[in-house]
């Protein structure tokens, strides 16, 4: 068979270090895709010249834009046979993506476990993305609810300790970044690392309704292959699923509202994608200040942000018995570095 009909859970192996295909330099035109898309227009990613105010040499591509194209590699390995991406634990942007840098994805197998249905297994993978220089640039966990292919015995189930929140000394920090002359005008709020307290929540008050063509344009600009995105038959409803990533691009960029100096996700505590979008959701955002930390950069503060993406009122996310309401769509727990 020269075709590839995607890995099912009796096809990982524990340690196993998985090389995807196909590598993929990033210019411009992914920008521009990317602001065309979502609503995107934090400072940082938008201008050469705020920053370099900034400390950097000129601006970098959008921190999501690298999560994606890594990401996207991974499909046809992890998740073609998926039948949900369960949640991401100890992400880490390490490195900024430039424009020509070309980026590669590798996996490695932490963790298997067989569902008690005995039709499916969660495969847990650590990915990393590396430039052309062979530095990684990200790093992630993420565990996948993959079919199997019969009902034959499965391996020993080892399940992999994940750190619930990726320590502050640990934070990345770019290379030269220096917020002492953070333009706050140009940046869009006057809002500090020191406005924020822990426990305030942030409605971002605005909301984009998802179209068919926008979300398989932008999961076919990021190579993500899964069927469940393009193929109507591949659901009951004769429906396409959303793909996650577009969530987090979409809810992140909502988010400027209120936290236009949150400029650099730096690290992916934790996430789950609480319940499918379809074409036609109308999706807002609203953000939790779940923790402060200062950094060693000069002027640079990080606060640990929970964003929740729904199509319901804001601050709504779980209901009396503990599971997600039924209008939550995303529940992201990440750090971003924002101008003391």
């Amino acid at each position: 068979m020269k075709t590839n009909p995607g890995r099912f859970f009796e096809d990982y192996r524990l340690g196993e270090i998985i090389a995807h295909a196909v590598p993929r330099t990033v210019k411009m035109g992914e920008r521009t895709l990317y602001h065309a898309l979502y609503p995107a227009r934090h400072a940082l990613h938008s201008s050469d010249e705020f920053a370099k105010t900034c400390g950097l040499p000129f601006s970098p591509l959008d921190d999501l834009i690298a999560f994606h194209v890594v990401f996207g590699k991974t499909v046809p390995d992890i998740s073609l046979n998926a039948v949900a991406n369960l949640g991401y634990a100890e992400g880490r942007w390490l490195g900024q993506v430039w424009p020509g840098d070309t980026l590669r994805s590798e996996s490695t197998v932490i963790g298997l476990k067989e569902n008690s249905s005995g039709t499916s297994g969660v495969v847990y993978v650590r990915t990393r993305g590396l430039n052309q220089h062979d530095e990684v640039v990200l790093d992630y966990v993420r565990w996948v609810m993959v079919r199997k292919r019969g009902h034959g015995p499965a391996p020993e189930a080892v399940v992999p300790a994940l750190a619930s929140v990726v320590a502050p000394d640990a934070l990345p920090i770019p290379r030269g970044l220096d917020f002492t002359r953070y333009d706050f005008a140009l940046a869009g709020e006057p809002h500090r690392w020191g406005d924020y307290a822990v426990g305030e929540k942030i409605d971002h008050v605005d909301g984009v309704t998802l179209e068919e063509a926008e979300h398989m344009l932008a999961t076919r600009l990021w190579q993500n292959t899964a069927k469940v995105h393009f193929d109507a038959t591949q659901r009951a409803d004769g429906r396409r699923l959303i793909y996650g990533g577009h969530i987090i691009s979409l809810a992140r960029a909502l988010s400027f509202n209120g936290l236009a100096n949150a400029q650099l996700m730096v690290a992916l505590n934790g996430g789950a994608h609480a319940n499918p979008a379809f074409a036609g959701d109308t999706v807002r955002a609203w953000s939790e200040v779940l923790d402060r930390a200062e950094t060693p950069a000069p002027g640079v503060g990080a606060l640990r942000l929970r964003l929740v993406a729904t199509k319901g009122a804001p601050f709504a996310l779980r209901g009396e018995d503990g599971k997600y309401l039924p209008d939550v769509l995303l529940d992201l727990d990440y750090w971003a570095l924002v101008p003391l």
